[in-house]
């Protein structure tokens, strides 16, 4: 029986992933080069240590650059952008639908809290949710299941017990190593990744309802016990 509904939160509940990548695309112009989305790609949804834009950066011109005036000047950048970003569509509609069927909710991010919290708080969704584990809470962010095995330890439930709603390969790979059925939808960025690993897969949280997608789950699971 499902219990709990974990989200991730960059690219799931914001927007955050198309300006991320931008943000550091316009650095690698403004020294003449670029930034492939392959190489981007690495360190999408997962620990900053998967990619170092700055060093990638060096390699490409060949020289040092001034390493924390870039970040600052990127991140504020950044900011900027997602502050205006509004929730994704469906996002709402689950997190109330989860809260009318009495499931727990809770949050799996590989950001900081300061990031996670500042824009739930924005949005005025952070008071729904019973747990969020990020960055700060854990010492390895995805693709390990770490930041996954903590929010379901918080929230007392089996990982078999809950879903995970997530965009990225990184995260799934995070939430099926907690034995988590994981969901994956996609944004704009995170589309041009392969997401067959994940048990489903949604265009949008609008495709489906919350009480249809347990039935899904519901129906997934039951096919697999009997094979």
């Amino acid at each position: 029986m499902i219990k709990a509904l974990v989200f991730d939160f960059d690219g799931l509940i914001v927007d955050t992933e198309m300006s991320s990548y931008q943000t550091w695309q316009e650095i690698y112009a403004e020294h003449d080069c670029q930034l492939p989305f392959s190489t981007w790609a690495i360190c999408i949804g997962g620990s900053p240590q998967l990619f170092d834009p700055c060093e990638y950066l060096e390699q490409q011109i060949g020289r040092p650059v001034l390493r924390e005036e870039i970040r600052l000047r990127r991140r504020q950048q950044h900011i900027r952008m997602v502050e205006a970003q509004p929730v994704l569509p469906g996002v709402e509609d689950y997190i109330l639908s989860a809260k009318r069927l009495g499931l727990k909710i809770g949050v799996a991010s590989s950001s900081r809290h300061e990031w996670v919290d500042t824009h739930l708080t924005r949005l005025g969704l952070i008071d729904y949710f019973d747990s969020i584990k990020c960055f700060d809470d854990v010492k390895r962010t995805k693709p390990d299941p770490e930041l996954y095995l903590a929010v379901l330890d918080a929230l007392g439930v089996h990982g078999q017990q809950a879903i995970a709603l997530e965009d990225s390969p990184n995260g799934v790979i995070a939430a099926q190593q907690a034995g988590i059925f994981c969901v994956a939808v996609p944004n704009p960025v995170t589309s041009q990744l392969s997401l067959l690993h994940a048990d489903l897969c949604l265009s949008s949280l609008t495709e489906v309802s919350l009480e249809q997608l347990l039935a899904k789950v519901r129906g997934t699971v039951k096919h697999e016990h009997i094979h």
